[in-house]
């Protein structure tokens, strides 16, 4: 198939549902898909309205900004507060609540922060703007990197003294395996996401069955995509035979892109590192190594103090934040629908925790589609 409209064909789509209802087991499976863009597609394109009463697609940690955590937004709300500084990021990281204030606010107090669409585009502004400080709020999983890695290379080329970045990149297969560890969850199967498979290939996921005994899939994005991903793993299931499947074939390889590998690898060392909702997961984390070190926001400007503020746990002063639950979403245990605030005083214009924040988020979806 050559055509995106091949993917949400309706004959295609009743086949493969009909293969799924055929195959499905009588019990119950629980899948989960690591990726934001499955999330919104599956409620979109309305897939749960097709699929059997007892199979149940659940949203994991896979939307980058979700999982950056409250001690990162209270440090770049920090740094956004010198007159000196520019901040860059992404669109999605303006409304995520810190400890008290959202990069939004910070920037309607006067704060210089400024959205981009590419990390590239960091460069330009550094030098536009000699005299500023230039930061930008590296977010982001195995997808986005690459880039990042790319701009910092460029920055050093080229000399630049006054940019910066401040890294919250983000490896899913760890947090799959720290998922796992997770008794609370009986998880049946993975949909493994497509845009960070296209970087690091199928064979990072090999844990997975030869470790856990649970299949996994690398699927694609469109309707059919989805359909037919679900369709291997009830197959594995049904067999009793686990393995990582390769349903986006036309865009991932077994090995992955070896040159984005080696960009991340030469700019990027592993650590350990936060992530909101689910605490600090080991090897998960990018941060520059140390002969970068001339542009690590974290190195060049330490905080005169440590942050209190711990990930999302549902412990925060705040009353409402109290009350959210988007660390039991991000963990799977509920649906967005479960946590008291969903669609009452959590709104997409109006959100309390950062699941409802991002267009990758669970509770967007839910609240947009559902």
């Amino acid at each position: 198939m050559k055509y995106i409209d091949e993917f949400r064909n309706k004959n295609l789509i009743n086949r493969i549902f009909a293969k799924i209802t055929k195959v499905m087991p009588g019990h119950n499976v629980d899948i989960m898909e690591v990726c934001g863009t499955h999330t919104q597609n599956f409620f979109r394109f309305g897939l749960h309205k097709l699929l059997p009463s007892n199979l149940r697609l659940i949203s994991g940690p896979g939307c980058p900004v979700c999982v950056s955590p409250q001690e990162y937004i209270d440090r770049a709300i920090h740094f956004a507060k010198s007159k000196d500084t520019i901040i860059l990021t992404f669109g999605d990281m303006l409304r995520v609540p810190g400890s008290n204030s959202t990069l939004e606010k910070a920037r309607a107090e006067g704060a210089h922060v400024f959205m981009i669409y590419s990390p590239l585009d960091s460069l330009k502004i550094a030098r536009q703007n000699p005299q500023k400080k230039v930061i930008f709020l590296a977010v982001g999983f195995e997808t986005t990197a690459p880039t990042i890695a790319l701009s910092i290379l460029m920055a050093k080329k080229e000399k630049l003294k006054n940019i910066f970045f401040f890294s919250s990149l983000k490896l899913i297969p760890p947090a799959m395996g720290f998922l796992l560890k997770d008794k609370r969850l009986k998880l049946s199967a993975f949909l493994c996401p497509g845009h960070v498979s296209s970087i690091i290939g199928t064979k990072p996921y090999e844990f997975i069955p030869e470790r856990y005994k649970i299949g996994c899939c690398v699927t694609g994005f469109e309707p059919l995509d989805i359909l037919e991903g679900l369709y291997l793993l009830l197959r594995q299931i049904v067999r009793n035979s686990p393995e990582v499947a390769n349903q986006y074939m036309r865009v991932v390889t077994k090995s992955g892109n070896r040159r984005a590998q080696k960009i991340i690898l030469e700019v990027f060392k592993l650590e350990d590192a936060s992530w909101r909702g689910l605490g600090k997961i080991p090897k998960s984390g990018l941060k520059l190594r140390d002969e970068f070190s001339q542009f690590d926001a974290e190195k060049q400007f330490p905080s005169s103090s440590k942050l209190q503020t711990p990930c999302l746990s549902g412990r925060q002063a705040n009353s409402k934040l109290q009350k959210c639950r988007c660390a039991d979403v991000l963990k799977g245990l509920i649906d967005p629908a479960q946590c008291p605030l969903f669609g009452k005083a959590c709104l997409p214009e109006h959100p309390y925790g950062p699941c409802m924040v991002s267009s990758e988020g669970a509770c967007n979806a839910y609240y947009k589609y559902r």
